[in-house]
């Protein structure tokens, strides 16, 4: 079998293209064994390059012999072809949505190799999703801050002419009620301020998410959730981040008690870790993301609330704010992350995306 080497600056340069895409590319030489696999085609079988390459495309997937076939005839008639919407199910059972390009590629003196293209579809719909999520906490946080204003200003008037007015009064039974608007005031101007989330800018330090997660599982363990099974699954591989460790914690800390709350009495919580490379944030790239992902074993998030859950004042629950969600959106998104859901009834996974380039995660 041959090998796919580089030698020369031309070559160094087409692999640096190759490495940083986030197509899935792989070459196979004329026996349809890997040659080369770049960094997304690692993540989207979910192996290493070293594992892969040696291996047959057929111990890739599983036997879609149509696709092998059709592989196979352009690689003896040198003709490239490109199927859409293509259905792939590797041999750990992952199953995914591609668009897959063939090009046969013809040297002087050696065999032919194919180059294989897979277009990850459902990653292409998600990002679609995260930059309509990314527009809509902008739009929420723009509006917030301007109905904010609009009733802090008559709260302010409204405490003080009650305050006022309270001096004035010598029955002291009339001030009961002098009292009750102050303190609805006060409530008022509290809920306001849990809408605006974080007035301060963060406090950007090099943490380790795995702190964070420990601080989070700390806090819940010490309340009554007995009747919970909490599985922590981390990556150590994970390098640190540059964030604010305390809106790292308050944010996560809201996504497991919505969680908790879902379940009830019982139920399994997972906290779990993976990176991410060659990943794609709304509108940017990056080469490396952390994902936290908070997974509950509860009855799920109906469809018709799924797309609004991060909306301030939008809540599921009879006693609920509806704000937790929201302020922990804004609280990522400071840190140029996302955070999204994806529910069925017995799995709803809230993922937190952050990305590890410091010179973009701190959004200065």
């Amino acid at each position: 079998m041959q090998t796919f080497g580089t030698s020369t600056p031309t070559d160094l340069i087409q692999r640096r293209i190759m490495e940083n895409m986030s197509t899935s590319v792989m070459l196979l030489d004329e026996s349809m064994d890997v040659l080369y696999v770049n960094p997304a085609c690692e993540m989207l079988f979910e192996t290493s390059r070293r594992k892969a390459c040696g291996m047959n495309w057929t111990q890739l997937v599983v036997e879609t012999q149509d696709l092998t076939d059709r592989i196979k005839s352009a690689i003896n008639r040198g003709h490239p072809f490109t199927e859409r919407e293509v259905k792939l199910e590797t041999q750990n059972n992952k199953t995914f949505t591609v668009d897959c390009s063939v090009t046969p590629i013809y040297e002087p003196s050696a065999e032919p190799y194919v180059l294989i293209e897979l277009q990850y579809m459902e990653r292409q719909l998600q990002i679609s999703r995260e930059e309509n999520l990314i527009s809509q906490s902008q739009a929420v946080r723009a509006l917030v801050r301007g109905v904010a204003h609009e009733v802090k200003n008559p709260l302010g008037g409204l405490r003080g002419a009650a305050q006022l007015l309270e001096r004035e009064l010598d029955n002291e039974d009339l001030k009961e009620y002098t009292q009750i608007i102050i303190s609805e005031a006060d409530r008022l101007q509290e809920l306001v301020d849990q809408m605006l989330g974080p007035r301060t800018l963060p406090n950007k330090n090099m943490i380790n998410i795995h702190h964070v997660l420990e601080r989070v599982y700390s806090l819940i363990k010490a309340e009554d959730h007995s009747g919970i099974e909490i599985i922590r699954d981390y990556d150590p591989s994970i390098p640190d981040i540059y964030a604010d460790t305390d809106q790292l914690i308050q944010s996560t800390l809201n996504l497991v008690r919505n969680a908790l709350q879902s379940m009830g009495d019982s139920g399994t919580l997972q906290l779990r870790t993976r990176s991410k490379r060659q990943f794609t944030i709304g509108h940017h790239h990056y080469k490396l993301v952390a994902v936290i992902e908070v997974i509950d074993s509860g009855p799920g998030i109906a469809d018709d609330m799924l797309d609004r859950i991060f909306l301030p004042m939008i809540t599921g629950r009879a006693d609920g704010t509806g704000l937790g969600l929201s302020i922990a959106q804004s609280m990522i998104n400071r840190h140029n992350g996302l955070i999204e859901c994806n529910s069925k009834p017995g799995k709803t996974v809230f993922r937190i995306l952050l990305p590890l380039e410091k010179m973009h995660a701190q959004g200065e």
